[in-house]
């Protein structure tokens, strides 16, 4: 049993794994955030559209027309505003679904190489629901030393972000306010003032960049390009401690 490949990853799978996820992104950009591209033009046009409304409450004799020209500028800046926070809860939207994705297919992949020597429900069932941590616990009982690479702290990052986004104020928040503040913009960000810093942050402040999104999109990649092709059961000492018992819940027991 030593000998035996316990998982592995296919070459074809592998590069389909990537293919997909490449293509979901590239798509994402061009088909739905491509649509953002020209907030202040468009901006432009909603302050224009307020005048051409409004010209007809306009009257000489009792209305300053400066003031109606700041009311449209102030109507294009709400406008830009609005899209541009649009923008960014469609971006998150975009990554939430990218990480998920990734998430559900490593899972996915892990219960489906079990399936060759493992039988019963609870080992799957527990890979399934198990936090991300305990899920990297099981790669490095591979002999992966996934926490040392480069990109284990954006998959990280973009795990808390996510659940940020998706439920607001909580854990993820704090732990990503605090490992990973790069992530929230920040008004008061080198004021030095009473209300800089994360401790006045809250989930309304999470911001991520185009720069950081495609970092999150690299770190999936290459964490697809360094699964290891195969593991034997000689490759694996020891197995975190929910997975062993997992097994053996399986087995009825049995050493």
């Amino acid at each position: 049993m030593s000998n035996y490949v316990l998982f592995q990853m296919w070459g074809p799978f592998r590069q389909s794994l990537m293919k997909g996820h490449l293509f979901y992104v590239d798509q994402a950009r061009k088909r739905v955030l491509s649509q953002f591209d020209n907030l202040e033009a468009e901006a432009d046009r909603a302050a224009e559209e307020w005048l051409e409304q409004s010209s007809g409450r306009f009257d000489a004799d009792r209305h300053d027309p400066g003031d109606f020209y700041e009311a449209a500028n102030d109507a294009g800046i709400e406008f830009y505003q609005l899209l541009s926070d649009m923008r960014d809860q469609t971006q998150l939207s975009i990554i939430a679904g990218m990480f998920h994705e990734w998430d559900k297919q490593l899972r996915d992949w892990l219960v489906r190489e079990m399936q060759h020597w493992h039988r019963g429900d609870t080992a799957f069932s527990k890979v399934w629901s198990v936090d991300f941590g305990k899920i990297v616990d099981l790669l490095q009982s591979f002999g992966w030393k996934i926490r040392d690479t480069d990109y284990f702290a954006t998959l990280d990052a973009c795990r808390l972000v996510v659940n940020v986004y998706k439920h607001g104020a909580g854990k993820s928040l704090e732990d990503l306010k605090r490992s990973y503040p790069q992530y929230f913009d920040d008004p008061f960000r080198g004021s030095g003032g009473r209300f800089s810093g994360t401790n006045f942050l809250d989930h309304t402040h999470l911001k991520v960049t185009k720069e950081q999104f495609q970092a999150f999109s690299d770190a999936i990649v290459a964490f697809w390009r360094d699964v290891p092709e195969s593991v034997v059961g000689a490759q694996i000492v020891e197995v975190p401690d929910w997975f062993g018992k997992s097994i053996q819940a399986d087995r009825g027991g049995e050493d």
